[in-house]
């Protein structure tokens, strides 16, 4: 069996990269993607969740028989509850209605507390997410509770970095563009960092809300692109670290994942629709020579009840 360590999450990265064929249009660049849902839970998440809980115990901030408390929109709380379920500590979330009932259920099943903040009709946006914080903050001051507090955490930031040596090894270094959303900030820094440590002039791309286009200067507002667009600059945003910003509209980030699922076999979240459709757009720009890479963070499965793949 090697050197695997009993308790250990293991399965994590090293998932497939794999090129877009019908929804590319003639004339543009190569487009890649890669399937983070090929991870054990689904997601890209288990990434950082997996370097900030190992980082956590190493020194010490996380001890035997704590208890791990965060809040999240659901991919980082279902992550977080596996590799807690994996090493034995317990872990409390704070959540919202405004998220896919699955991503409750998937957190549950991994032995997670969840205790949900009500939305606005539904709607992701900056009072809501700073709701869920601060009930989050608030758990945490417990006594044998640890705050992953992923908006703040540096370790997350680590957790990607694989990511970036994984697509420079797949493309064999022929990376041109890395087209990626914006939550935390921490996947598109970790990767960007990791694929520019090769040497190579990368265009980075983030992408955000156009409903709430913080980053671009823009007025905060409602979306329905979860995991994306918190509704004010993340803490640990590094704007020097991009070339551009690009925004996608909640309905034109749903359309695309409908089409990746029906015409590429892809079945992946909003977040990820939001991806390729700024990933195209770049494509469009460096035209035919070129090649972009970006990220379909999530399975498809976690959204079945929500009007991204019900009733189309």
């Amino acid at each position: 069996m090697g050197n695997l360590s009993r308790g250990a999450p293991s399965g994590i990265g090293d998932t497939p990269l794999v090129e877009l064929v019908r929804v590319v249009p003639p004339g543009c660049a190569r487009v890649f993607v890669k399937l983070e849902f090929a991870n054990p839970t689904g997601s890209m998440k288990d990434r950082m969740a997996r370097s900030a809980i190992e980082a956590a115990i190493d020194d010490g901030r996380l001890r035997p028989g704590d208890t791990v408390v965060e809040y999240t929109a659901g991919t980082t709380g279902i992550s977080l509850a596996f590799v807690c379920a994996a090493l034995g500590y317990g872990l409390r979330i704070v959540f919202s209605d405004a998220f896919s009932v699955e991503k409750r259920l998937m957190m549950q099943a991994f032995g997670a507390v969840v205790e949900e903040v009500p939305s606005d009709a539904g709607q992701i946006n900056e009072a809501l997410i700073k709701a869920i914080i601060a009930r989050a903050e608030e758990i945490a001051g417990e006594p044998g509770h640890w705050w992953c507090d992923q908006l703040n955490n540096h370790d997350a930031i680590v957790g990607y970095e694989a990511m970036g040596h994984e697509i420079w090894a797949q493309t064999g270094g022929a990376v041109d563009a890395f087209v990626h959303s914006v939550g935390t900030a921490h996947s598109i820094h970790g990767t960007a960092r990791a694929l520019r440590s090769h040497g190579a002039p990368i265009h980075v791309t983030a992408v955000e809300p156009a409903e709430s286009a913080v980053l671009s200067g823009g007025v905060s507002g409602s979306h329905r692109i979860e995991g994306i667009g918190i509704g004010f600059v993340p803490p640990l945003w590094e704007p020097d670290q991009v070339d551009e910003i690009q925004t996608v509209s909640t309905e034109d980030a749903m359309a695309m994942a409908r089409r990746l699922a029906r015409e590429e076999g892809l079945f992946a979240g909003t977040s990820s629709g939001a991806n390729v459709v700024a990933a195209l757009s770049v494509a469009e720009g460096l035209g035919p020579d070129a090649t972009v890479v970006t990220i379909l963070c999530d399975s498809g499965l976690r959204y079945l009840s929500t009007d991204l793949y019900r009733d189309t």
